[in-house]
């Protein structure tokens, strides 16, 4: 069974910025809820490409070099949600993933917080929260900071930064 999704950009409907990036968020941040990981990754990948720029680039509060280009963030992307998908898949992993505007009053400039839950076959938990900066042009996000990043449960979750392993579930 494919599940077709399409994305509707508002740049055209209204031409005000802020609108604009606000309208953007929203369908952004429904679409990455909304997607299933346990049926299909590339889902995810599909709404990476159709609301992010080629050069975008990607920081987070930890210091490191930040990540450019589409190809390249697209890669660690995937290699996030590939242990994702099998688990949930073949291991029985429940995942949910839960998003809250944060108000704002710039211009092409929106933040977000974000939490996923991850419950393992046993019962075991583990959540992570963050937040999200991210800045529009147009209907693409050019800019996307991770700051805030919190972790209860679960030892062995490494946000953004490797591979999620399983730990004992």
């Amino acid at each position: 069974m494919t599940k077709e999704q399409s994305f509707v950009f508002a740049d055209h409907i209204d031409r005000d910025p802020f609108t604009s990036s606000q309208t953007q968020e929203r369908a952004l941040n429904a679409a990455i809820v909304q997607a299933n990981i346990s049926e299909s990754l590339e889902e995810y990948i599909e709404i990476f490409d159709a609301f992010y720029d080629d050069d975008i680039q990607i920081t987070s509060e930890t210091g490191e070099e930040p990540i450019r280009g589409k190809a390249r963030v697209r890669s660690l992307l995937a290699n996030f949600l590939v242990p994702l998908h099998v688990m949930a898949e073949l291991h029985g992993l429940l995942i949910s993933i839960r998003q809250s505007a944060i108000p704002g009053d710039v211009a092409g400039e929106t933040q977000s917080a974000w939490t996923l839950e991850l419950v393992g076959v046993s019962g075991r938990t583990c959540t992570v929260s963050w937040r999200v900066l991210r800045k529009w042009d147009g209907p693409r996000v050019v800019y996307e900071h991770h700051y805030d990043h919190q972790q209860t449960g679960g030892r062995s979750l490494e946000w953004a930064h490797g591979p999620v392993r399983r730990s004992g579930d």
